[in-house]
């Protein structure tokens, strides 16, 4: 009787989002919006484009279409129409357009997991207050401060997670190790509170391209139950810091919350606690979760490539061979001359980015290269429109981590876009390739390790991950010297 009873409602739902979709286009002054097809009524092309990226083959969905309707063509994703623009112009127009042009503002499944005025969602004045006070904490005068903490956290994760010569799952670990480094290092939340919040924020990340359909069972369900019980956790967490705040027993600089709670508007008025909630929310789901996969990918990498493997260890043998005495603490020294390292990682990133492309949405009637794209409509950019890109990287297929190092023919803006670009740039960046680095120093000079399964492939749900969690065999290292 349930299940019957959903099935009438969506069968409701369907006819009415089709009425209300034809009545708007037929009406629409609107003379030339882009071609393509809309999809089925409600779910679009959501189901198709979604089982392409779990499948890895994105790129190959977009090509298809691009094929049939040109760079510019229209679909309907995740509840709203939208318009893909592709290539170096498009990422331009959609990643260099100002708030009032192209908002922030996600389909509806992301703005209910990360909440309306995340800081997904800000913009203007607001989006740059709550950015650069962000900003202070990432910057790379505060990393360094970061780096021997961020080495024993690994340290003490690698130890307990591998006591013994055995087999693990490298997108668990990875995982688990970069939701440890966001609690300790920027949001200062205890240990038995994370182990608590873990499951959740790892249900919320998969709702986020979900489709929109929220009935029991469903992974939109189940991400907005985790979304409740993480705003239960951490609001008794900002209680607390802002009284502390106002007793001065904690700064603006001690922690992320802290930071938020302490900030004040042009009116001297403080952040709505939504906004906080939605904030933490945001970056703490896309924050570890961008890097466990580009550290995952790493090992995965080094896992099948012997000369990138040499070389990488190599470099971080030579790093341990120039400290003085028996010094065994990472420096910011270091991380800077880890460049081969960290060449692999970018080089990893244009074939493989840890975001295949992002939305935004339309204020106003907006134009683009002759097309017509209605307000309200969503815009989307692909990273694989220019990556992949013959014109813009000689031979992309081919793994060459060298493309990064003294280049005689430069990278054009908006064409290598891993972090975003513009206005939207990550501004985790810099986190991430510490993060990322001290990782794969630990991992390298203290183990070796073979990968279980050759023939795995990658997935993306929404990141891309090794399909079966990268399961390898693994023990410590026997000669450090």
């Amino acid at each position: 009787m349930v299940v019957e009873i959903y099935f009438i409602v969506i069968c409701l739902l369907t006819l009415s989002l089709a009425f209300l979709l034809t009545k708007f286009l037929s009406k629409s002054k609107i003379k030339n919006v882009p071609k393509g097809s809309m999809g089925y009524p409600l779910i679009g092309e959501t189901y198709g484009f979604l089982k392409a990226l779990r499948q890895d083959k994105g790129s190959e969905w977009l090509e298809e279409r691009v094929a049939k309707y040109g760079p510019v063509f229209k679909t309907s994703i995740l509840g709203s129409p939208t318009v893909f623009i592709i290539g170096q112009q498009g990422n331009k127009f959609v990643l260099g357009s100002s708030h009032d042009v192209l908002s922030s503002k996600k389909p509806p499944t992301l703005q209910r997991i990360f909440g309306k005025q995340s800081l997904l969602e800000l913009t203007g004045s607001r989006f740059k207050l709550v950015k650069g006070e962000m900003l202070k904490f990432l910057k790379p005068e505060c990393l360094q401060n970061y780096v021997e903490k961020m080495d024993e956290l690994v340290k003490t994760v690698l130890l307990r997670e591998l006591k013994e010569n055995k087999t693990i799952e490298v997108v668990r670990l990875m995982k688990k190790l970069t939701y440890d480094m966001a609690c300790n290092i920027l949001f200062d939340i205890d240990e038995q509170t994370r182990e608590v919040l873990y499951e959740d924020f790892i249900l919320a990340f998969k709702a986020i391209h979900s489709l929109p359909i929220n009935f029991p069972g469903t992974s939109l369900w189940k991400g907005l139950k985790a979304r409740e019980r993480i705003v239960d956790k951490i609001l008794p967490i900002m209680n607390k810091r802002r009284e502390e705040l106002s007793k001065g027993v904690l700064s603006s600089t001690n922690d992320m919350i802290s930071c938020l709670l302490a900030i004040r508007d042009e009116n001297n008025q403080p952040l709505d606690e939504e906004m906080i909630v939605g904030t933490f929310i945001f970056i703490f789901v896309a924050g570890h979760d961008t890097s466990a996969t580009l550290m995952t990918l790493m090992i995965w990498k080094l896992s099948r490539d012997q000369e990138v493997y040499n070389n990488v260890l190599e470099e971080q043998m030579e790093i341990i061979k120039q400290r003085e005495g028996n010094e065994d603490r990472l420096t910011w020294g270091e991380i800077q001359n880890m460049k081969y390292t960290w060449r692999v990682a970018q080089e990893l990133m244009r074939m493989i980015p840890p975001l295949f492309g992002a939305f935004r949405k339309t204020i106003e009637d907006t134009n683009y290269e002759g097309y017509d794209i209605p307000k309200g409509w969503q815009v989307y950019w692909a990273s694989c429109g220019t990556h992949m890109n013959k014109d813009i990287f000689e031979n992309p297929e081919k793994f060459d981590p060298s493309r990064f190092e003294n280049r005689t023919k430069s990278i054009p803006p908006f064409s290598y876009i891993p972090f975003g670009a513009g206005l939207h740039y990550c501004i985790g960046n810099e986190f991430a390739r510490v993060q990322t680095l001290t990782t794969i120093h630990n991992f390298v000079k203290t183990y070796e390790w073979s990968q279980m399964n050759l023939e795995e492939t990658i997935t993306r749900r929404p990141m891309p991950y090794p399909s079966l969690g990268l399961p390898i065999k693994i023990k410590p290292r026997c000669n450090m010297s």
